[in-house]
């Protein structure tokens, strides 16, 4: 039978590993964070996204999505825009030096995840991986006790969220 504790704990590892190595990598060869990256992509792929949809994607609170959509507005490669339909909310869009940023660096991460997971596995055990994953984090979606809740906000558990793996020097999450 799988010890599903040492799964969890090297399926943590792994993530908190490979997230540093495509970050270091990203920062040094494009001045650009992996989590903006994750950010970008997602925007891209939807052409805009409210500051709660990024929020709820990323798995992270409002205030911490909402500070990290300023650093990319800060950076040129976001604009936030009034919600015409919601005026307590902003509209988040990709600007084009955001595009360019995402493309240049989309083959760096690209070749940076064939060298630890594409190089290693077997295409067949790569695509079970990716649909049990895929499966499991679905699960974990629909659940809301999986949903990071604003601190004093209704719904907040007041259990210790752990960090992401690399945190700014504020405290927050450098994305």
């Amino acid at each position: 039978m799988t010890d599903l504790t040492a799964l969890f704990t090297d399926l943590v590892r792994l993530e908190t590993r490979l997230y540093n190595v495509l970050d270091a990598r990203l920062k040094a060869e494009h001045d650009l964070p992996l989590g903006q990256f994750e950010f970008l992509r997602f925007l891209a792929d939807r052409r805009t996204a409210r500051v709660y949809d990024l929020a709820h994607q990323m798995a992270i609170t409002v205030g911490a999505t909402s500070k990290a959509v300023d650093r990319l507005e800060a950076a040129g490669r976001c604009r936030r825009t009034a919600n015409p339909d919601d005026r307590r909310s902003s509209l988040v869009t990709v600007t084009p030096q955001g595009q360019r940023d995402l493309a240049a660096a989309t083959p760096t991460v690209e070749a940076e995840l064939q060298t630890w997971i594409g190089s290693v596995l077997p295409a067949e055990v790569l695509e079970n991986l990716a649909v049990s994953l895929s499966m499991l984090r679905q699960r974990a979606e629909a659940d809301h006790r999986t949903d990071r809740q604003e601190p004093g906000r209704p719904g907040h558990h007041n259990a210790p969220i752990p960090p992401r793996p690399t945190l700014g020097q504020d405290g927050d999450a450098q994305l």
